[in-house]
């Protein structure tokens, strides 16, 4: 199997547990990757950097890249994208749990169809252990299926993709647009007629609380949410009554509910049973 690099961003919010929590979990693959580049978005307390210090001391390994300042998710895997040294690369968020084969699979996955530019796979979300998971993120799995997901929510989850790089550039790479940057990604790669798949399997377990459902939320949440839907309705990726539709939904869930019922919520209607 050819060689892929993981993109990981960490700033000054993360959980230094969490994080090298995730840290092991890439290292412990069946197939481990030749690169792992590591995004410092931002000045981190002292605790996290010992943390991010122990790693990075392996210089063939890890990419290093520490910003002075943080300027958001976008930018760091923007910046992430263009200086990784493999064609391939895998997304990883710094508080989740990979499992053991979940790089054997993707590679599987490109080698079999060498057309593909972005392969993903489903996520079970977990509050305290991988063991006891309260729900899962399906998405569909072929092509067509994926684009027509992706006329109303985010057809990718995000932490379990791996994309070509040369794909990801020639529409514009990662660009800032608060919570939603992959979303926005996937959605300039379609309209490139890249060629997208998930995986049936689960490949990352997702570390979920109260604050994920608090960043959920918000009045900033909902502006990009709709400055997405109006440049999909913008370029036909959606209809005018699918974008009323969404729109009215998540100025509902993302404005006016309360953090815990938005909770609820996500759990009841937008996750399946383990």
């Amino acid at each position: 199997m050819g060689k892929f690099s993981v993109l990981m961003s960490v700033y000054k919010n993360e959980n230094p547990v969490f994080f090298q929590a995730a840290m092991e979990s890439v290292l412990n693959q069946t197939v481990r990757p030749d690169e792992i580049i590591l995004i410092r978005d931002g000045v981190v307390p002292q605790v996290m950097q010992e943390v991010i210090n122990k790693y990075i001391g392996d210089v063939r390994l890890f990419t290093y890249i520490p910003l002075e300042k943080n300027e958001g998710l976008g930018n760091a895997l923007r910046i992430g994208v263009e200086k990784a040294r493999n064609e391939l690369i895998a997304r990883m968020d710094t508080d989740d749990i990979a499992v053991k084969e979940r790089f054997a699979l993707e590679l599987q996955a490109f080698e079999d169809d060498p057309d593909l530019a972005v392969v993903g796979g489903q996520i079970e979300e977990f509050t305290f252990d991988t063991e006891h998971p309260i729900g899962k993120r399906a998405v569909p799995l072929n092509h067509q299926d994926i684009i027509q997901f992706s006329k109303i929510r985010n057809p990718f989850n995000h932490m379990s993709v791996m994309f070509r790089r040369s794909q990801v550039l020639r529409a514009g790479n990662y660009q800032h647009l608060q919570y939603a940057e992959d979303y926005y990604l996937w959605c300039r790669m379609a309209l490139y007629g890249c060629k997208f798949c998930n995986l049936p399997e689960t490949l990352v377990y997702a570390r979920v609380g109260s604050e994920t459902y608090r960043r959920r939320g918000g009045y900033q949440h909902f502006k990009s949410w709709y400055k997405l839907e109006k440049f999909k309705l913008r370029h036909h990726l959606t209809n005018f009554m699918q974008y009323t539709m969404t729109l009215t939904i998540c100025f509902v869930v993302q404005v006016l509910i309360p953090n815990v019922l938005r909770g609820w919520l996500f759990q009841k209607y937008a996750r399946k049973p383990v």
